[in-house]
């Protein structure tokens, strides 16, 4: 593809008429009635003029003795109109009858004819820059071929505008170059040789380095450029970017060559992740970056190191000798501040010297001297930077002001220019700085955080960071792009900041790095607070709103002193009511990461529970917010709001209070969120950014719902407690919401139905500590459902043109209390069941994996899972869904198909046999057989297929495991078992498998004593217990072993003094580890090996007692009696307890336990040797005996002690 692009253009010359529409940034461009006449004509005018030269073009021959005159008269037809798009976006000339013209124009021009080539070389880039032309590829490299040629045979002065038209042709196309690329980019070829830092002619240094830049600018979904052509245009753009300054050298021009290489270095950073190839070139490109920060700044006069070096301290920069004879500068700011209004000029430098005390002295506190000089003035800088094409805050490079209308000043032009230039410089920077943040991991940026981001100040110059650039850098597109870099920083840094700690005193002998990093994140609070009262750019002020919500989602308040977030949180109330829509958007996102950070957080919960009178109290800066003040108007957001007013941005208008009610009254932010929501403007017709026209109630803008939905599921998630009073409430809003056609709002209010049913179920949990009285009490929570199941859920559940919400509209029908399903009426119970077996068919993945896990939370319901039909629907539904060809799908009928297999083994116990026969043997057939298969599938869906296998071999009947329909479905099954808990898995499924092999040993129709597959489940099982390196795995591993409540079912004496070895040496190895994570489970894995042991004895018999006897009798006997001791004595520091629950047992205590091991004793000495053997079986029993006497004296006289 192919594009245009300032990036190829020289920043004056040939704009025309188009720098005269970008005079304003932020106000309303003035339009006269009869301009869009004006433009339809101007356009016509220029499509005829094109036609009638790429007319007179295609008629010149090439053999006519009048070519060079016919071509020149041509061209400066051509170049005479204006095709810029932007100004005037009705002119249409095809693409391609543009590449037939420059097809036409190359073939007749011959490379000897330099003038001509110099003039085509201008109409390529005149064309291709104004017409943004995607070119064809034969285009494209007609004309790669033809400038490369020119580049070798044409003369040296006519390079700079061979160079123009090939920066032009190549931009954006890098890709589509890369045969040309290896001749472009030889050694001692043109390109590098003009854009080596040597070279004397800064224009054609300018030129070829844009040249290069264009080459690896990246159209997004293109490939990048080979490394090695990134790695050689990166050092020549690097060089270009050390070097200094040559003697008696343009400072203007100097700039423009300065930004070539940024943009060809934000390019080359921009390309994909980027390997640097040491510490020293990562730390040499942030310094070059980091001097160009602060370009031509007033009042920075250091010595910048060459490298910086990753330091968990800043390293400061040294200052300079003084300029002795350098003149004061003083007036000259002085100058530019009296520009903008000469009619009075004096008001208003004093009026700004007002401002400026107000916010950048504020800024400095009490550091001392002040580093920079001057002020803040939004739209300074007449152009524009390179910049990436997604970013919204600045213009595409193609649309660049005209320098001719840039300046009006007659006194200061030519620095006017520096300045602007100096400002493009310093944004260039800045944009590379974001560039190599994204590029680059974020580990290795870590250590050179403190070099742009400060600790607190304590004393002397303050240090050059990106604070300092936010807060006093004249540009608001420099201080945007500042801000973005910080935001990039901060994004994924919680690992990082997590070490921050400040909450204890700091040592006096040394500081730790937790309370350095702790102070850095205090200074980024102050930094930003500042900024946000001072900033008047709203683009700027957004980007403030955006990094702070960036540091509060990353930073650990829990770890620091408490109070950061308060004066924030009131800070931000008052810009509620600005008047951009971003602005208001962004507060709400803010307000959003406070309530999500470490939610429920102490400070944030009283700043909620406030009332609104405190916390959202106004500042004397409220007058910079007010949008609606008019000349001879005072300020609403410097005077209190009215009664009205006050109601309508804060309350909703179901929620009525009396005075005594006033402290449970819900949290501000919600009333402010759901008034929002349902309540009209009463100032849309001063608002430009409404959702509605003309009289009438007008809501807010979408995103200002959209947004204030999000911060409601978020109040919800994190601090239902406060918002649970107001759930009928908020029921209505959100049904009011599912009305709406915006599917936007459909879609967060069904994410705000599925936090607030989240919230109910935690709250009626077993586990839940909240008292029954402080619930939200059952009858509210079945009207909210009734309300919201009697028909506003039904658009976004049948809306198929929009996926994210039916899905989403499922997850809401699953998180309905199960309790109050029951008590919904009958047809909305069959309604949502319905539903949701109809969309487990949809074509749509999401849609039909979120009904498929609804189906998995409702077979868990009490009212439900003694349904046969609906299990039987549902297991139908399942099995379809196993064979769905995307992995999320089948990983969620897994899940469901193990919760309704958990459902089974359920009710076996609570129905009995009568619910087993009740299920037909060949849906359980089937079932068997899909679990099998998708035990081999990935990992996802393995995890819950071995547990639904081992729900359904603990719940079939002897009857039907006898059938010879079941005989090969359960070996297979048994054998997929073995072979995924000997394979190298990923433990949850080594130990959902484990666990499943133990269910399987609970049924005792399971023939264990007599099948072939018997000795393949044990030995898989001991193997595990001994050697696997996860001890949660070998916990249920020896679970599972002791599961078996007979003694046939160890097989033979030889596999039942396997297992018993097998235990004794995991119990002997049981602290054997290196992983360090693992020693948390060391308890519990003793605990559970010994309770293994001791059931292995508890069903042993006589004819064990020999190999018993010889374990007992060894130093393996020592280790069994320490640790069998420890474990009845409860000795493992709560281990017992993890261990007993893994045997799937109820906990017991001391005395319990003692007890179970006299009825082991009394077991072992009831057995009678028989046989030729009665001699060995008599004196192992006698070795068992002996030991478990010790064992049983040694816990009765600790709990002697204890009592």
């Amino acid at each position: 593809m192919a594009s245009t692009t300032g990036m190829s253009a020289p920043a004056f010359g040939r704009s025309g008429v188009a720098a005269s529409l970008t005079a304003a940034d932020d106000g309303e461009r003035f339009a006269p009635a009869g301009l869009d006449r004006w433009r339809l004509g101007v356009a016509s005018d220029a499509e005829k003029q094109f036609s009638r030269s790429a007319a007179k073009l295609r008629s010149v021959r090439a053999d006519s003795g009048q070519l060079p005159e016919e071509l020149n008269l041509v061209f400066d037809q051509l170049m005479s109109e204006n095709y810029n798009k932007t100004l005037y976006p009705n002119i249409d000339i095809r693409p391609e009858d543009v590449c037939t013209l420059l097809k036409r124009a190359v073939s007749l021009v011959p490379l000897t004819q330099e003038h001509l080539v110099i003039k085509l070389c201008q109409l390529i880039h005149h064309l291709l820059y104004q017409l943004k032309v995607i070119m064809d590829e034969q285009t494209l490299i007609v004309l790669l071929k033809y400038t490369s040629s020119a580049l070798k045979v044409c003369s040296t002065w006519t390079h700079a505008d061979v160079l123009l038209a090939l920066s032009t042709v190549v931009y954006g196309n890098g890709p589509q170059c890369h045969q040309q690329l290896s001749e472009l980019l030889l050694e001692d070829g043109v390109l590098l040789l003009y854009s080596a830092p040597s070279q004397p002619n800064l224009e054609l240094r300018r030129v070829a380095l844009t040249c290069l830049a264009n080459m690896f600018f990246r159209i997004p979904g293109q490939a990048p450029l080979d490394d090695q052509y990134r790695s050689l245009c990166f050092k020549v753009f690097l060089k270009n970017l050390q070097s200094p300054m040559p003697p008696d050298t343009d400072e203007l021009f100097y700039c423009m060559v300065i930004q070539s290489a940024l943009k060809g270095l934000h390019c080359c950073l921009s390309g994909g992740r980027w390997k640097f190839g040491g510490v020293e070139e990562l730390g040499s490109v942030l310094a070059t970056i980091k001097r160009l920060m602060f370009q031509a700044v007033p009042g920075v006069n250091v010595e910048w190191p060459a490298v910086l070096y990753p330091a968990p301290l800043p390293q400061y920069e040294g200052l300079s000798a003084p300029k002795p004879a350098e003149p004061p500068e003083t007036p000259e700011p002085k100058k530019d501040a009296a520009v903008p209004g000469k009619t009075s000029g004096n008001k208003k430098k004093k009026s700004r010297g007002k401002a400026k005390k107000t916010s950048t002295e504020q800024s400095r506190g009490d550091d001392g001297e002040e580093m920079f000089a001057f002020k803040k003035e939004g739209g300074e800088e007449g152009g524009e930077s390179f910049a990436t094409p997604s970013d919204p805050s600045f213009y595409p490079s193609w649309k660049l002001k005209s320098s001719d209308s840039e300046f009006s000043d007659a006194e200061g032009n030519a620095q006017s220019k520096l300045r602007c230039h100096h400002g493009r410089v310093r944004q260039g920077a800045v944009q590379c700085m974001l560039a190599l943040v994204k590029s680059v991991e974020k580990r290795m940026l870590y250590g050179y955080w403190f070099s742009f981001i400060p600790e607190s100040p304590i004393g002397g110059p303050p240090p050059l960071t990106l604070l300092t650039i936010i807060l006093k850098d004249p540009s608001p597109k420099v201080r945007a792009c500042a801000l973005q870099v910080l935001s990039a920083m901060l994004d994924g840094s919680r690992q990082f900041l997590a070490v921050a700690e400040d909450t204890a005193s700091p040592r006096s002998s040394y500081t730790p790095f937790s309370f350095s990093l702790a102070t850095t994140i205090r200074e980024l609070h102050r930094a930003l607070s500042l900024a946000l009262v001072a900033e008047t750019a709203t683009q700027t002020l957004i980007q403030v709103f955006k990094c702070l919500a960036c540091l509060v989602f990353n930073a650990p308040y829990h770890r620091l002193r408490p109070g950061l977030l308060s004066p924030l949180w009131k800070q931000m109330r008052p810009y509620l009511g600005h008047r951009d829509v971003n602005v208001r958007v962004s507060v709400l996102t803010l307000y959003g990461a406070l309530v999500l950070t470490h939610a429920p957080f102490p400070e944030v919960q009283l700043l909620l529970q406030q009332p609104e009178s405190s916390s959202g109290s106004f500042t004397q800066h409220d007058s910079a917010l007010s949008w609606r003040r008019r000349e001879g108007e005072s300020s609403p957001s410097c005077t209190p709001l009215t009664p009205s007013q006050r109601s309508s941005c804060t309350h909703s208008p179901r929620v009525l209070h009396t005075p005594g009610e006033e402290d449970s009254s819900p949290p501000w932010l919600l009333q402010l969120c759901m008034s929002l929501v349902t309540q009209p403007r009463e100032d849309h017709q001063s608002d430009s950014e409404g959702a509605g026209t003309g009289g009438g109630a007008v809501l807010e803008p979408a995103p200002i719902l959209v947004e204030a939905l999000q911060l409601l599921s978020h109040l919800v998630r994190g601090y239902f407690s406060l918002v649970q009073a107001c759930l009928l409430d908020i029921g209505q809003m959100c049904a009011h919401c599912l009305g709406e056609s915006n599917p936007f709002m459909q879609l967060h209010a069904t994410k705000l139905l599925v936090e607030l049913g989240t919230g109910i179920i935690q709250q009626y949990s077993a586990e839940s500590k909240v008292p029954e009285s402080s619930r939200v009490p059952m009858s509210h929570v079945v009207q909210f459902w009734s309300e919201i199941l009697s028909g506003p859920l039904n658009g976004p559940l049948q809306n198929e043109q929009h996926t994210m919400l039916q899905m989403s509209a499922c997850d809401s029908l699953s998180s309905i209390l199960p309790q109050a399903f029951a008590q919904l009426p009958d047809k909305t119970q069959m309604m949502c069941v319905t539903v949701l077996l109809g969309l487990t068919y949809s074509e749509k993945y999401l849609v039909k994996k979120s009904a498929v896990r609804a189906l998995g939370v409702y077979i868990l319901f009490p009212c439900l899972r003694e349904d046969v039909m609906f299990l039987a629907d549902t297991a139908n539904t399942v099995l379809a869904a196993l064979s769905d060809r995307s992995p999320n799908v089948r990983a969620k009928a897994a899940w469901t198909l193990g919760n309704l297999t958990d459902t089974l083994t359920v009710n076996i116990e609570s129905v009995g046999v009568d619910f087993q026969e009740e299920l037909s043997d060949m849906l359980l057939l089937k079932m068997l057989q899909a679990a099998t298969q998708a035990s081999d599938d990935k990992d996802i869906v393995k995890s819950h297929a071995v547990r639904a296998l081992g729900n359904l071999l603990r719940f079939l009947r002897e009857s039907q495991l006898t059938k010879s329909a079941f005989q090969r479905p359960l070996e297979d099954a048994v054998r997929a078992l073995v072979k995924t808990v000997q394979a190298e898995a990923i433990m949850k499924v080594r130990w959902n498998t484990c666990y499943a092999l133990g269910n399987a040993f609970r049924n005792p129709a399971m023939p264990l004593d007599s099948a072939l597959w018997s000795q393949d489940v044990f030995s898989a099982l001991c193997h595990v217990v001994t050697f696997c390196k996860n001890y949660k795995v070998r916990i249920k591993s020896a679970a599972a072993l002791a599961v078996p409540a007979r003694r046939g079912c160890y097989g033979d004496i030889k596999q039942f003094s396997f297992v018993w070895h097998s235990l004794a040496t995991a119990l002997e190895n049981s602290e054997d580890t290196n992983d360090f994570l693992e020693y948390r489970y060391c308890a519990s894995l003793r605990h559970t090996l010994s309770q293994a042991l001791l059931h292995l004895l508890s069903v042993s018999q006589s004819q064990d007692m020999p190999a018993l006897g010889a374990s007992m009798d060894s130093e393996e006997g020592c280790t069994i009696k320490k640790h069998l001791t420890r474990c009845i004595r409860a000795e493992d520091g709560g281990g017992e307890l993890e261990g007993e629950k893994e045997m799937g047992g109820n906990s017991f205590n001391t005395q319990q336990r003692i007890e179970h091991l006299q009825l082991t004793l009394t077991g072992v000495k009831e057995l009678r040797a028989e046989g030729d053997g009665r001699r060995e079986e008599e004196r192992g029993k006698d070795i068992v005996v002996s030991f478990l006497e010790d064992c049983l004296k040694t816990c009765e006289e600790q709990l002697e002690l204890q009592q």
